[in-house]
Formats: C-alpha cells, sequence, structure tokens
C-alpha cells in the first residue's frame, strides 16, 4: 500500500512538472528514476552550501550558503519536485547523516535556533516552483522577485522560529534572525535570478 501511495505521489510531483515548464521538466516528467535522482542531487546540493558557514556574533544564526541552493532547487524542479529535495535534505539529517551547517544532524536542530529556517526552506522551494511554473524563471526581473518572494517566506520563519525556540520577542527575532542577512540573500536571489533565465537561454526556449 505504501509503495502505491508513494509511486501515485511521484507521478503527481512528475505531472505538476511536466505541467509547469520548469527548466527540468522535459527530463524528470517521463522518468521517475529521473525525477529522484534530480531531488536527491539539490539535497545534496542544499549540504554541501550549508558547509558554507559565517558565524555572526550576535545571532545564534550563521550565514550560510543553503538558500541559494534552495531557491535553484524550487526553480529548476518546480512546487512538488522542488519541495521533495528539501524534505530529503532534512530527513538525510534528521537521521544523522552530516548535512546540516557544520557537518552537523540530529533531531536538535528541528528544535533549536535554525528550526524555522529548516522549514522555511520547504515552503521556499514550494512558492519559488510554483512561480516557475509560471514562467517567473524565464526573465530576470521576474526570476530576482521569485527568489525574493521565496528567501522572504525563509525570513517569516526563520523569525518565527526563534520565537518559539529561543523565547525572542518580534523585534529581537527580526534583529538577530533577519536584518544580517538581507544583503548577502538579495545577493543570492539576484545570482540566482541571473542563472535561470540563462539557463532557459541556453536551452533555445
Amino acid at each position: 500500500i505504501m509503495s502505491t501511495i508513494a509511486g501515485r505521489n511521484l507521478e503527481g510531483f512528475m505531472q505538476s512538472v511536466a505541467a509547469g515548464r520548469v527548466i527540468t521538466g522535459r527530463v524528470v516528467a517521463s522518468n521517475r528514476v529521473a525525477a529522484v535522482v534530480a531531488m536527491v542531487a539539490f539535497a545534496g546540493l542544499t549540504a554541501l552550501l550549508a558547509q558554507v558557514r559565517i558565524p555572526l556574533g550576535f545571532t545564534p544564526v550563521p550565514v550560510t550558503g543553503q538558500t541559494f541552493a534552495v531557491l535553484l532547487a524550487g526553480a529548476a524542479l518546480g512546487a512538488r519536485l522542488g519541495a521533495g529535495s528539501q524534505l530529503i535534505y532534512l530527513a538525510a539529517g534528521l537521521v544523522g547523516f552530516p548535512v546540516f551547517t557544520g557537518g552537523g544532524s540530529g533531531f536538535e536542530y528541528f528544535t533549536g535556533a535554525t528550526a524555522g529556517y529548516l522549514v522555511g526552506f520547504v515552503l521556499a522551494a514550494a512558492l519559488v516552483g510554483r512561480l516557475a511554473e509560471r514562467g517567473q524563471d524565464r526573465k530576470v526581473n521576474t526570476a530576482i522577485t521569485a527568489f525574493l518572494a521565496g528567501s522572504a517566506v525563509i525570513y517569516v520563519c526563520g523569525a518565527v522560529g526563534l520565537m518559539i525556540t529561543a523565547s525572542m520577542d518580534a523585534t529581537t527575532a527580526i534583529a538577530q534572525g533577519i536584518t544580517p542577512f538581507v544583503f548577502g540573500d538579495v545577493l543570492k536571489a539576484v545570482a540566482a535570478g541571473l542563472t535561470l533565465p540563462l539557463a532557459w537561454k541556453l536551452k533555445g526556449a
């Protein structure tokens, strides 16, 4: 029964990608193995960029490269597969693979200062993926807007997470969990926003 459900879910993922016209659509929509490989690959990219880490002394949340991978996952794979790639990333960390920042893993990451951000990764990938399915990743201006929207989702989830896990008030959560990262994440959004339209041009779309 579980394998049947999983198969139907993956089929739904693939149909969504096919209908959404994302950059990888033709490849993953017709091949379940390719769809799984793509999700695992982007989970791996997220894990790799999580090791790009700059600690900040005034906040428990470091600057990392993860969000760049999250945004690309959504845009490249679409809403469902993009979110699926981040769920794989979270599951890998939960069961003990050293995929989180600093090679960390374990349940404590889901109850600590970064818990909200991890939830935000899944939601942001889904949002950016949905916008990409509507063609917003094909032009630089709309792509950057989509990626900034994804970053905003991560911020909101992260700030709420800090309020819950670290007992911060809203002002402190914003000051420590959002403000220090805005400049860097704008740069990431711009980089991602330049990458996807270029990929479409190279593809000849």
